[in-house]
């Protein structure tokens, strides 16, 4: 068994001196050639300046609520051959025109003030669209805007408020409806 050992170590050291003669020969680093290369890679751009800007406008006026109407302008008589135009045209078109005794004003805001006439609230929408069918065949101007739970129907909206009192007269007279006359809003 000793010589099976001294085999053994006397392979080892051969293969241990001959792996640290030849390592050198393969692995000396001539073949391997170090490239310099430039880089392509741009410098970083510099950083732009940070601009702060102050708004020019001032914010538009809160517009949940309405505005108060401005007392109304007076308008001048008009010349006596307009007038005679104005009164044909409304006696052809069975219109009462009156611009000096009822005008129309501009609120605060500078929007005109227009009214409206609520006729009618209806629970059931198929009552309030029933309604307002029958108030446009008969050719007035009907909407209706739902508020809550209920369906509101409105006749107008009209510039002059003295309109819309003639017009409650002749609808409670007709539908038997008494309504309200309120300012217009889109909202």
């Amino acid at each position: 068994m000793q010589q099976n050992v001294k085999y053994r170590l006397t392979g080892l050291a051969v293969i241990l001196v001959s792996a640290a003669v030849v390592f050198p020969i393969f692995f000396d680093g001539a073949g391997y050639k170090e490239r310099h290369l430039t880089s392509e890679i741009p410098d970083a751009p510099e950083r732009p300046e940070i601009v702060r800007i102050q708004p020019q406008h001032k914010p538009l006026p809160d517009t949940s609520l309405a505005a108060e109407p401005a007392s109304p302008v007076s308008l001048p008589k008009a010349p006596a051959n307009v007038q005679k135009v104005i009164d044909k045209a409304a006696v052809e078109h069975n219109v009462e025109i009156d611009i000096h005794n009822d005008q129309p004003v501009l609120d605060q805001e500078g929007v005109p003030v227009a009214w409206t006439l609520q006729l009618a609230s209806f629970k059931d929408e198929a009552n309030a669209k029933g309604l307002r069918k029958q108030l446009i065949a008969e050719g007035h101007k009907v909407f209706t805007r739902k508020q809550g739970d209920l369906v509101k129907v409105y006749v107008g909206p009209e510039f002059q408020k003295s309109r819309l009192e003639a017009l409650k007269l002749t609808l409670k007279t007709d539908f038997g409806l008494n309504g309200i006359i309120v300012r217009f809003t889109t909202q």
